[in-house]
């Protein structure tokens, strides 16, 4: 399953640019930490959406068996 190579180095990219994002945004602005709020959500979310959207295409491209 190629895809699952790809989703997972897409994962692990995007968890590391999430969370450096919400680190800078805690780091250097203290009075608005609900905006952080935001890049740790969609780190948390897309991944597992893009993983379940990737095992729906590949079970319909799936051919059916005779």
């Amino acid at each position: 399953m190629p895809w699952r190579k790809l989703w997972l180095l897409f994962t692990v990219i995007w968890i590391v640019v999430s969370g450096l994002n919400a680190g800078t945004i805690l780091a250097f602005s203290p009075d608005e930490q609900e905006k952080a709020l935001r890049p740790i959500v969609l780190g948390i979310a897309v991944p597992p959406l893009l993983y379940l959207i990737g095992w729906a295409w590949q079970r319909l491209r799936r051919k059916p068996s005779e």
